[in-house]
């Protein structure tokens, strides 16, 4: 018997959190940005009235607000859509324990086992409760793919939105899935969509024309995981919720819209990953001895670097000055640089005992300098926790063009 997987994906998710929380934000086009107060902000999401007048995600403010002159822009508020995360999914548990979580705004269901609680409701009827309930509870909207494999459940809640559901079960395939364009394929990207394209298969359809073999030949590995979905075999499971699984590694890049040029630029893009990656650590309660950095140039040529560290940390501080040492060892900042991603590897939990190797002589220093920088950065993220993200920052943000704060 096939399995009855949900997605479920919040519609416009930054954008209807901060328009629940402030009604009169609805009646205007409004976008939630990275640093509203400037020009060189970027767009994060956007109401309806917004994308009516052509704004689009990850574009400059400048550029949304030529589109949409009466545009209102507010920051975005974490902690807010964290709240918002946790409600949203505690209405899916009240079906099944299974619901993975795959982002803040998106979770997977596996209702399989729970169909016999809903006498006379078809899978459909379920998507359809679910959604009305997440609006009249939260007051926000989503979108339900219903199938048997999370893949194409995931492209059933891409497909039609705002606020509605669509079901693509084995016979529902040929019809709605083979036509559309491979991109909509979750993990197919550009690379790989290049590389089809250059092997004349540009449809869903096209692509399960092609043999195992061809795939694998011409993808690797990702050729065998897009047989095996194209041709409806994909058996990947949707984990329990309370079934945690500790992270392995926390990591945050970004694409900036404009090429990040010289020192300064740089270590502002580091240091607003770096803050990221640190909220995460606390969050999750790790620390890490590994600090990872990939940098991206306008032609995607791309380098990586890491260095261990005497001791673990969840430092926004250690982080970013480890990131930069290893930037500057490596890369010519009259280079333009595309991305940056900022990861911190082998965690342990953060109250964990670890022997740290120093001089003597300095020994006293470091950990009296260390436990200083972990009580500033403890007293922020407890300030952040309970008056929001924008409440307090570093002073690497202020003058920075990179639209992000």
């Amino acid at each position: 018997m096939d399995r009855i997987i949900l997605h479920c994906d919040g519609n416009n998710f930054f954008a209807s959190c901060e328009c629940t929380v402030r009604p009169e934000l609805r009646k205007v086009p409004m976008a939630v940005a990275g640093d509203p107060e400037s020009r060189h902000g970027i767009i994060l999401a956007k109401n309806d009235l917004a994308k009516k007048a052509g704004v689009q995600t990850a574009e400059p403010i400048w550029q949304a607000k030529r589109k949409c002159p009466n545009l209102v822009c507010v920051p975005a508020t974490f902690d807010l859509y964290h709240s918002f995360y946790e409600r949203i999914n505690k209405i899916y548990l009240s079906y099944t324990d299974l619901v993975e979580p795959f982002s803040i705004d998106e979770s997977f269901l596996d209702i399989t086992g729970c169909m016999h609680l809903h006498p006379g409701k078809s899978p459909r009827d379920i998507a359809d409760e679910i959604r009305e309930r997440v609006k009249a509870e939260l007051g926000i909207t989503v979108s339900v793919g219903v199938s048997f494999c999370k893949t194409f459940a995931k492209l059933g809640s891409d497909y039609k939105k705002p606020d509605a559901t669509t079901v693509i079960f084995r016979e529902d395939v040929p019809s709605i899935v083979y036509p559309l364009p491979v991109s909509d394929l979750v993990f197919v990207g550009k690379k790989t969509t290049e590389i089809l394209s250059a092997h004349a298969v540009k449809t869903v359809g096209e692509l399960a024309q092609l043999s195992e073999n061809y795939l694998v030949r011409i993808l690797g590995k990702q050729g065998k995981d897009l047989y095996t979905v194209v041709h409806c075999l994909e058996e990947s499971q949707v984990r329990d919720f309370y079934d945690y699984v500790a992270p392995k590694s926390v990591s945050h890049g970004m694409t900036f819209r404009r090429d990040l040029v010289g020192e300064n630029e740089v270590k502002s893009g580091v240091s607003v990953l770096a803050d990221r990656v640190a909220s995460r650590l606390r969050f999750e309660g790790f620390k890490g001895s590994v600090v990872q950095v990939t940098l991206r140039d306008p032609s995607f040529k791309q380098i990586q670097r890491q260095k261990k560290l005497s001791h673990p940390t969840y430092l926004q501080k250690e982080i970013t000055d480890i990131s930069m040492e290893l930037i500057r060892a490596n890369w010519d900042f009259s280079k333009p640089i595309r991305l940056i991603t900022i990861g911190v590897n082998e965690l342990v939990p953060k109250d964990e005992e670890t022997v740290e190797q120093v001089s003597l002589f300095d020994m006293e220093e470091s950990h009296t300098d260390t436990k200083k920088q972990e009580a500033i950065e403890d007293t922020m993220a407890s300030i952040r926790e309970k008056f929001g993200d924008k409440s307090i920052k570093f002073g690497y943000s202020s003058d920075s063009e990179l639209g992000i704060k």
